[in-house]
């Protein structure tokens, strides 16, 4: 009998009334001749109002403590879930992740899947159950529970789909599928049949928030097709995997903005051997990510160092990088925390030229100014003011004519 991992957001799951929904779906699927499993994230804002919370009763709460008590909105979610189906008469059980098998390592807030050992779940479904799994959390070696960071859900479904051999993962939302840009921002954005893992990845890294990155990148590695739909219609899905057609290969494939970017320029760096890795090294150990790095031409052994952060990291990262840059005689640092970016990525571009000189010639043209620019092999991101964000977005997605359909 094949298999699918199905995972359920918390938009899906935020009433009595919606998860008897969900439990619907789910008998659905068993009656079309499949074993299912299905991770649940918690309902609605219960992990923010947990978060919140927390810090009322502590100002700077242990992780340990704080993972334990996030892990529960999960938990809640799961048997609620698990109780709908037996009111509608299918069997199932709900399992922790703890109870699971899925074992991480001891980074509280953040955990990284180690192992998963899906000897329980496996034995569920031999008795005919749906197992519905707590999204979100593991276990240490030492038993404590873990949590695997905001959208860590995503990655508890591909994960155990993996360990399954599942036929696939199906992630159910409040969204229908994969559009080629953002449909709030543009309303003639039009859903795509399918697209790569690699394309996915980019346009999740660079502002899509259709699914987690980590999510993306284990389906890749382990070859798990990925179905993300909406649990609120029937409509057809996107479906995330190894191969596309060859024709849609050759075409840009969507537009990716985000608004969370900030800019920090070191001006008048001394320009030689070590001063690079003192500048990041401190900011990398600060937890820092640090995303488009550009570097100006020496002039005298003089040059400009230019670096984007998150918008929300921008007052750590300059806590880091203004003492730097005075023990090594720059000039001063200015920052930037009013821009965005927006992407246009796509197979095609690997080996055809022209997308780029498209992409800056239609920014020209709405007089739209690149401040900083940033590739790989499959996309092309600029960096330009947030106030122009949804023109680039509308100007780009009609160059590239991304709403006629393939």
């Amino acid at each position: 009998m094949a298999l699918v991992v199905q995972k359920y957001g918390g938009s899906s799951l935020a009433s009595a009334e919606l998860i008897r929904n969900v439990a619907r779906r789910i008998i659905k699927k068993c009656r079309e001749g499949y074993q299912v499993v299905v991770v649940a994230s918690a309902m609605g804002d219960t992990t923010d109002d947990l978060i919140k919370l927390a810090y009322q009763v502590n100002s700077a709460p242990d992780k340990r403590e704080l993972d334990l008590l996030l892990s529960t909105g999960e938990i809640v979610a799961s048997t609620l879930l698990a109780m709908a189906l037996q009111s509608l008469g299918q069997p199932a059980v709900s399992l922790s992740g703890s109870q699971a098998g899925i074992r991480t390592d001891k980074a509280f807030s953040r955990a990284r899947i180690t192992d998963i050992n899906p000897a329980r779940v496996l034995r569920e479904l031999e008795k005919g159950k749906v197992v519905v799994v707590a999204g979100f959390q593991g276990v240490t070696e030492d038993m404590d529970i873990t949590t695997l960071g905001r959208g860590g859900s995503d990655t508890t479904a591909v994960a155990l789909a993996a360990a399954l051999r599942a036929e696939r993962c199906e992630r159910y939302t409040d969204v229908d599928g994969i559009y080629t840009t953002d449909p709030r921002l543009l309303p003639e954005a039009r859903k795509l049949s399918e697209i790569s893992y690699e394309e996915m990845l980019e346009m999740v890294t660079y502002g899509f928030k259709a699914i987690h990155p980590r999510a993306v990148e284990l389906g890749e590695v382990f070859n798990v097709p990925i179905l993300v739909a909406s649990s609120f219609n029937e409509n057809p899905g996107t479906l995330i995997h190894k191969e596309v057609s060859m024709e849609i290969r050759n075409k840009v494939r969507g537009i990716a903005h985000d608004t969370d970017v900030a800019k920090i320029t070191i001006v008048g760096v001394p320009d030689h051997p070590g001063i690079a890795a003192g500048i990041f090294m401190p900011l990398a150990e600060a937890g820092i990510s640090v995303d488009t790095i550009v570097q100006n031409a020496s002039i005298d052994n003089i040059t400009d160092l230019t670096f984007t952060v998150a918008r929300s990291q921008l007052k750590h990262a300059l806590s880091v990088v203004e003492p730097i840059a005075r023990s090594i005689g720059a000039k001063k640092v200015v920052s930037d925390d009013k821009l965005g970016k927006v992407s246009i990525i796509g197979t095609g571009m690997q080996n055809a030229p022209g997308y780029a000189a498209r992409m800056f010639d239609t920014l020209s043209r709405e007089n739209i100014n690149i401040q900083l620019i940033t590739t790989s092999e499959i996309r092309i991101t600029c960096i330009i003011d947030e106030g122009r964000l949804k023109d680039a977005v509308r100007a780009l997605h009609r160059a590239f004519e991304l709403d006629k359909a393939t």
